[in-house]
């Protein structure tokens, strides 16, 4: 009996789809050196190489979130395996002790006891008003007031031992497969990006190792109003994030190359055709676009709740609804820009020299046009992808986000509202998804910057 039942989800499909392409460009541009060159420079950047890292975490746990399965919980009468209905991902499995330890209530960071009183009934009968005990947060302590800060300490200590021990193997085990190659790396002339890298590496591992020992013993970010861990929460918001930023991009990017190098190249009435185009849809609101098609789309799954064989694929297909959504209203600004750069290549002594040996229209667009542009798509790309990043937290708090089924941390500064208007205040919600969501944007435009300027043509003549 098969254990597990592979399940892609769309947007799994279009993730995957995306990295292919990630690792093709990569193969690619090491055999060319002019594409190689820029990526050197971005090496050579302390910021880059410490936001990097930084990205690459978040990369890794979208990527664990995406790799989706149905567990088996028995078998039919027939032989047949039976799969659950839920669908689980690779990361769920990892961090099942913080999806699955849930509590009644909100609890609040490193507590023991809820954070409301109840009425709790003594052993020998009588009623009192008091904060009842976690199920799981610091069950493990006998006297949770006398012994959770000394655990608390103990399990830190621990978790920074993990975090260093991970590095150190780390370390070695790059050593071991290229020693010649990693000396040279390391004791290069230029070895302040390798060492900012390596030293930022080791903070990220130790506050791996920090959140992996305390959160089996506490919710070190607390709980919400069901009793969830906010940790795991605000872990799995990463995907989401990620998704809205990267998969919006491949949406955008077609329509805003092909027509914006078509719009400066041929001029005439099809340069005003799609200014026309884009001019209009620039015009209308994208908040009023983006809640139409919002609503559209929620009428459909209502009236076809049979398509959907869960609440995950139900959920998915809104998040991917709202990628294709924000390509649809986001590629206007870069077609504008490719154009005005099309208009100016058209004019070049190699582009007409083509013109006037009979090539092709296409053959000039793919070879001489597209690869002259590629530094200000791949600009706006990684410029873009915090703005989008940004754009989900806000459209899920006016409710018109992802599903609410589904984490973000949208969802989860939405939720935050009512809670800070508790009392007592419940503030850890909020500050969980400022936390994940500020380290993640201010990692992506440290890095975009360093992008920027290593493709920007005119910066390399400066230098």
């Amino acid at each position: 009996m098969m254990g597990f039942q592979p399940v892609i989800l769309a947007t799994d499909a279009l993730i995957y789809l995306l990295l292919c392409l990630a690792l093709g460009f990569a193969w690619y541009a090491r055999r060319h050196d002019h594409l190689l060159a820029p990526w050197r420079r971005v090496g050579r950047s302390r910021t880059a190489m410490g936001a990097l890292v930084v990205i690459a975490f978040y990369v890794l746990i979208g990527l664990l979130d995406t790799v989706h399965f149905r567990l088996a919980t028995g078998q039919t009468e027939s032989g047949e395996t039976r799969y659950s209905t839920e669908v689980h991902s690779l990361f769920d499995l990892l961090a099942a002790p913080l999806r699955e330890n849930s509590e009644k209530t909100y609890s609040a960071p490193f507590a023991t006891h809820l954070y409301t009183k109840e009425t709790i009934e003594l052993p020998d009968g009588r009623q009192v008003r008091d904060y009842p005990r976690l199920a799981f947060g610091g069950r493990h302590l006998q006297d949770p007031h006398a012994d959770r800060g000394m655990d608390i300490l103990q399990r830190t200590l621990l978790g920074l031992g993990l975090g260093l021990l991970s590095f150190l193997l780390l370390m070695l085990l790059l050593f071991r497969l290229r020693v010649r190659r990693m000396q040279a790396w390391w004791h290069a002339e230029d070895q302040g990006p390798r060492r900012v890298a390596a030293l930022v590496l080791l903070v990220m591992l130790l506050f791996t190792g920090m959140a992996v020992s305390l959160s089996s013993g506490y919710h070190i970010l607390g709980t919400d109003k069901v009793g969830e861990d906010v940790f795991y929460q605000a872990l799995k918001s990463i995907r989401t994030g990620l998704v809205i930023g990267t998969l919006t991009t491949l949406v955008m990017l077609p329509a805003a190359i092909l027509l914006g190098i078509m719009a400066g190249y041929f001029r005439g009435w099809v340069d005003d055709v799609i200014q026309y185009l884009y001019t209009t849809l620039s015009s209308v609101p994208g908040v009023l676009l983006i809640a139409a098609a919002v609503l559209m789309l929620q009428i459909y799954m209502n009236n076809n709740q049979e398509e959907f064989n869960s609440l995950t694929e139900r959920a998915d297909m809104r998040l991917l609804f709202l990628c294709l959504i924000l390509g649809v209203t986001s590629w206007t600004g870069l077609c504008r820009l490719l154009r005005g750069e099309a208009l100016k290549l058209r004019q070049l002594e190699y582009v007409q020299a083509a013109q006037a040996f009979g090539v092709s229209h296409f053959t000039v667009l793919l070879r001489h046009v597209l690869p002259n542009v590629m530094h200000i798509v791949l600009i706006v790309v990684v410029l873009d992808f915090s703005g989008l990043v940004l754009a989900e937290a806000v459209l899920s708090y006016i409710n018109i986000g992802v599903d609410p089924n589904t984490n973000s941390w949208g969802n989860m500064i939405n939720s935050a509202r009512l809670e800070l208007a508790r009392e007592p205040v419940v503030w850890w919600s909020l500050l969980a998804a400022f936390v994940f969501m500020f380290t993640l944007v201010l990692a992506a435009n440290l890095f975009s910057d360093v992008v920027r300027d290593a493709f920007d043509p005119r910066l390399r003549e400066r230098a």
